[in-house]
């Protein structure tokens, strides 16, 4: 079993910054890819970014391309997705997910962390 928190979530401006953080434990975390998704209410979660398990491929949704870097630090266990000229309509809950591939990661597979709350006031 792999744990997944999530924190670095909160209240910011538009075009500001945030950097959440994703800390992993229990097992070989540099064995997974892992990913960042968002969901607000009445909506499916949806992809933002992924990470292959090296670090050496990356993956982002469209609307976040240009703005938002996922990063991956194995050495401590921890995701990161660094997020600048930040929108209203980036605002929802942030999770992490870790699965063997950026494939399984895509298609929503794997572990899961409680998320964490981005709300960008315009």
């Amino acid at each position: 079993q792999l744990q997944l928190v999530e924190s670095g979530g909160g209240l910011v401006q538009a075009g500001g910054s945030l950097r959440l953080s994703c800390a992993a434990s229990g097992r070989t975390f540099s064995r997974y890819a892992m990913g960042w998704f968002r969901q607000t209410p009445g909506k499916e979660r949806e992809f933002v970014a992924a990470i292959s398990s090296t670090g050496g491929s990356t993956s982002y949704a469209d609307s976040v391309k240009g703005r938002f870097t996922i990063s991956k630090d194995n050495a401590k266990n921890t995701l990161y997705l660094q997020m600048s000229s930040l929108k209203a309509e980036d605002t929802a809950v942030y999770y992490c997910n870790a699965a063997s591939s950026l494939g399984e990661v895509v298609a929503k597979k794997g572990y899961w962390g409680q998320g964490t709350q981005v709300t960008v006031s315009s």
